[in-house]
């Protein structure tokens, strides 16, 4: 829908006019008393209705703010400058903040005490808790997003929605709903689906899809971010265990293949000095011992060979 310009008459020269009627008015009601005359009250009583209704032809718009017009349910123009203005006092007009906006996706949920029969007896402020969802894997996640929105048709904001700011809130909503179950929370770095791992991603798609979403309301999507990412309650134990041993494994694996490195660095220093000459039993049991002594959790407890190599 295209969003037309008003533009509207100073509302100083609106407010000189209607001193003027009001002059007009009560010199009238003076005549009419000097002389006599009730005839005149025929039209005094039609100017003053008129000067009544004139008093709402006021507008006063400020920063940042908008205006929709409506003249008997005809769409007249949007009223965009700032400043104080007169136009037909039967305009029906419609405020519509410009500012840019944030608000992070959620449950709305009220915290309440109860007694011991059930009764509510206090009722705190509500909140918004974090959207819990199924990621690609069907991995119960909660999930939360902060989205940085302003109108920038006035219009359409008011005309093609009921409420749009409660719009833009479902929306955000039903977009972050759906993008959750296109990604997996974690997955390893070269798979492009995880919420965890790719978050410059993730956030790029969902203020995609959000636009998307918006678009039809006059709404643009400055930025939207995941605010708020962990498993659900009920399984977050049995992840968190999960990732742990993943990490040992992965420190393992670090290790060992240190350790192999240095044992062969080890081995290859020995043969070029000819520091001492191991044949093959002695070699593996060499690397045995490095290994153990690398890898191992534990300190390890030196022993002492008082023997000769063989024994």
């Amino acid at each position: 829908m295209e969003d037309r310009e008003l533009k509207l008459w100073s509302g100083w020269l609106g407010l000189f006019g209607v001193l003027v009627g009001l002059g007009a008015i009560i010199a009238l009601i003076v005549l009419a008393s000097q002389w006599k005359e009730p005839k005149l009250v025929w039209a005094i009583v039609p100017l003053s209705l008129l000067w009544v209704i004139s008093l709402a032809g006021f507008i006063v718009n400020g920063p940042n703010q908008a205006r929709v017009v409506q003249l008997f349910g005809s769409y007249v123009g949007t009223l965009r400058k700032t400043g104080f203005f007169y136009g037909n006092p039967f305009y029906w007009r419609t405020r519509v903040s410009l500012r840019v906006q944030v608000f992070e996706t959620g449950m709305n949920k009220t915290d309440e005490t109860k007694d011991a029969t059930g009764r509510v007896i206090t009722q705190a402020t509500s909140h918004r808790e974090p959207l819990k969802v199924n990621d690609h894997d069907g991995t119960p996640i909660e999930i939360a997003a902060v989205v940085l929105w302003k109108v920038v048709n006035a219009a359409e904001a008011v005309f093609q929605v009921d409420d749009y700011e409660e719009f833009v809130k479902l929306q955000a909503d039903a977009a972050l709903r759906n993008l959750a179950s296109r990604y997996s929370y974690d997955a390893p770095d070269t798979d492009a689906h995880s919420l965890r791992g790719h978050i410059e991603e993730v956030a790029s798609q969902l203020k995609l899809e959000l636009q998307a979403r918006m678009r039809q309301a006059g709404v643009e999507v400055q930025e939207a971010r995941i605010s708020y990412l962990a498993y659900a309650r009920e399984i977050a134990s049995a992840m968190l265990q999960r990732q742990q041993a993943g990490a040992i494994i992965a420190a393992r694996a670090k290790i060992v293949e240190g350790a192999v490195g240095m044992v062969e660095h080890a081995l290859q220093m020995l043969s070029e000095k000819n520091i001492i000459e191991l044949d093959a039993e002695r070699r593996a049991a060499m690397v045995s011992n490095l290994l153990v002594v690398l890898c191992g959790h534990n300190a390890p407890q030196p022993v002492l060979n008082t023997g000769t190599l063989y024994n």
